[in-house]
């Protein structure tokens, strides 16, 4: 199955994790590669970067101690597309890559993702009410953050929320890693 890679590395310091690839940026071989998908100009914006980056240069995420990998690898036209038994089949993979890799903050980017995660890989059938920011609970020894969905799609959330979302993660990132 074509998908794309995970960007991953001992020690992160946030491990971005996306609902699952889009079959636009698998034929395209790189990360919110949709041009309508909001990705990359709010986390450019808010400074998440030392530098801003794109769908071409998503490998050089590492290089800011940021890894990218996704809950689901299988791609789909939309996230909405994706079966219990996607999630029932990836969530322990994703498990086993943030023991692994042991990153200070996990941010979920989608609600529907995160709540998906605790339904099949925690087992929490009825997660409470879920909203963006730092979560109570979290993840093997990595905080929980969460952004809403940066897909075009999602109109729920404006550009600008999307811009606070990743700049409220820089700041995390900041404070645990002076602490």
């Amino acid at each position: 199955m074509p998908t794309l890679p995970d960007y991953l590395a001992p020690g992160l310091d946030i491990l971005l994790i996306g609902i699952n690839p889009g079959a636009y940026s698998v034929r395209a071989g790189h990360y919110y590669a949709r041009p309508g998908n909001r990705f990359w100009n709010a986390a450019n914006r808010a400074g998440l970067f030392g530098e801003p980056l794109g769908p071409e240069t998503d490998a050089r995420v590492l290089e800011f101690g940021i890894g990218l990998t996704e809950v689901v690898k299988r791609p789909t036209p939309r996230a909405k597309d994706l079966r219990a038994a996607d999630y029932r089949r990836w969530t322990p993979v994703l498990t086993e890559k943030i023991r692994r890799v042991r990153p200070r903050i996990v941010c979920f980017q989608g609600i529907g993702g995160y709540r998906n995660y605790l339904r099949h890989g925690e087992g929490l059938f009825a997660p409470p009410r879920l909203r963006p920011g730092r979560q109570a609970r979290d993840l093997e020894s990595s905080v929980v953050f969460l952004v809403p969905s940066p897909s075009g799609l999602n109109t729920r959330y404006s550009f600008e929320d999307l811009v606070g979302c990743y700049r409220q993660l820089g700041v995390l990132r900041d404070e645990l890693k002076s602490a």
